[in-house]
């Protein structure tokens, strides 16, 4: 374990570097232990607190800003992508656009303390058209409290994670395959949500092609048009028929409709 301190001594900035790196383009690598642990060391000497927090900021720009382009150029194409992309069910949850709809720019300096909204965040400002400046300055703030509250929290309770690292080092080889078990264990869990939540996805879909072909039959489904009004702006375009509202007044909406009336949502 005295090693693996070493080692994060030695390479710690470009250690913090890749993991924030990698944790902010969307894979399941956390990176606020690695930025305790980093916090510790500096308080220890081993480490400087600043550039910890310039490096962390830097790794979670380069990974926000082409996901900003990506928006402005591609629009909800780029949500999509990222839905794809991402191993984080929570980043297709439509809540998300709920928050950048209500807070605006100011949800960028909040947005890496809600889990999946990191995710979506920069390509949402990039569909409204933020201002590359704006979202700049936004989201490195946002970047600077992410990471600078980890670096404290490591700063502020080093004697703790000093004994934690002392008492895994007291394991030995058991100590690091605590920790790989550890995250194995955290990979398998983001693993078994993301393929839970893309079954329910193939069960609920059903393609335009279909739903035509429904219209055609004569066998008239209640549409219902629940995008928010942040996506809705951005695409008026809606379907001959739906209906047009809140998705969290459903119950209400639905009370009096027969149970055996077939029903499509329409979402972003």
């Amino acid at each position: 374990m005295d090693q693996l301190v070493d080692l994060i001594s030695r390479y710690g900035l470009l250690f913090v570097f890749v993991n924030v790196l990698l944790e902010q383009a969307g894979l399941p690598i956390p990176a606020l232990p690695t930025l305790v642990l980093a916090g510790a060391l500096a308080a220890d000497g081993k480490l400087s607190a600043p550039l910890i927090l310039v490096v962390a900021v830097a790794a979670s720009f380069i990974a926000d800003y082409p996901w900003y382009l990506a928006g402005r150029r591609l629009g909800y194409r780029a949500l999509r992508t990222v839905c794809r992309v991402s191993v984080s069910p929570e980043s297709c949850v439509r809540q998300t656009e709920g928050v950048f709809e209500r807070y605006g720019l100011l949800s960028l300096v909040v947005a890496k303390f809600i889990p999946g909204y990191s995710t979506v965040a920069p390509a949402l400002a990039g569909i409204l058209g933020t201002p590359p400046l704006s979202f700049i300055l936004y989201n490195a703030a946002g970047a600077a409290v992410w990471a600078g509250s980890a670096i404290a929290a490591g700063v502020i309770f080093h004697r703790v994670v000093d004994r934690v690292v002392v008492a895994l080092d007291g394991l030995g080889a058991w100590g690091l395959a605590l920790l790989a078990l550890g995250l194995v264990l955290y990979l398998l869990v983001r693993w078994a949500r993301l393929v839970q939540f893309q079954r329910v996805l193939r069960i609920a879909r059903i393609s335009v092609e279909e739903l035509r072909r429904l219209l055609e039959e004569g066998h008239n489904p209640l549409i219902l048009d629940v995008r928010t009004s942040l996506s809705y702006r951005y695409d008026p375009r809606t379907i001959p028929g739906a209906i047009r509202f809140h998705l969290d007044d459903l119950d209400e909406k639905l009370a009096g409709i027969p149970r055996e009336q077939e029903i499509i949502l329409y979402c972003t």
